[in-house]
């Protein structure tokens, strides 16, 4: 059973923590997040992060409901930082790309955070305000309300799909992401045209595309589609 998060006016230490800090939810996820980038999305446990804070572990339950909840901190932060690093420019495509790029560029720079938090509704302020940003440039871009929640759903499962598959790859060792990008190299490009006369015809361009990520050509393939709708509500 998740323990009785407290009220947050009566959260307050008596004593500061053994490195003098006064714990607050920001403390407790920035240093959630250097554990995971430490030990990896797996090595997040309480006792850990008490550890790390220089307190009881027992004492992150005045915060948080349990270590889901945690997560879900630590994805409503990515998420919100996201926001952050973005300015409206009034252009829809403008905004959407750079949002985009911003919501994959937020989860990259945490790569074992992304692979915790990547698939997960947080309902929290951060991750809302994101939505709610979303959805504002898509129906002031001209869309109706059923086609711009479709686009929305596809954006935010394509901006964070694609930050949990790359966050995948950073979050390897580093001899084990080589192996596999040089498995272009390696393998594929020696594949015979006999056998495999694609894989062999395409074999170099495979090897320098497949180490980078899809997401910026998966956004603007996006951003096309949601042109086409939008001449068709104009015609």
């Amino acid at each position: 059973m998740a323990k009785q998060v407290v009220p947050e006016a009566a959260r307050q230490r008596r004593r500061r923590t053994r490195g003098g800090t006064v714990l607050s939810e920001e403390i407790i996820v920035r240093t959630a997040l250097r554990v995971l980038r430490e030990h990896g999305s797996t090595g997040l446990t309480a006792r850990r992060l008490g550890a790390a804070l220089g307190a009881d572990p027992s004492t992150l339950y005045r915060y948080f409901a349990g270590m889901d909840d945690l997560a879900r901190a630590i994805g409503d932060e990515l998420m919100g930082r996201a926001l952050d690093n973005w300015t409206s420019t009034g252009d829809w495509r403008a905004d959407l790309r750079a949002l985009g790029r911003a919501i994959h560029a937020s989860y990259l720079a945490h790569p074992q955070a992304a692979v915790l938090t990547a698939s997960r509704v947080t309902g929290r302020p951060r991750e809302i305000a994101v939505d709610e940003t979303i959805l504002g440039i898509l129906r002031g871009a001209g869309l109706p309300d059923p086609v711009a929640v479709g686009v929305y759903h596809v954006f935010i499962d394509q901006s964070l799909a694609f930050a949990a598959l790359d966050a995948g790859s950073l979050a390897l060792a580093d001899e084990a992401r080589t192996r596999d990008e040089e498995m272009w190299r390696s393998t594929y490009a020696r594949l015979p045209a006999e056998s495999h006369p694609n894989i062999a015809a395409t074999a170099h361009l495979l090897a320098r595309r497949m180490p980078h990520s899809a997401f910026p050509a998966a956004l603007e393939m996006l951003l096309e589609h949601i042109d086409v709708q939008l001449s068709r509500v104009g015609a």
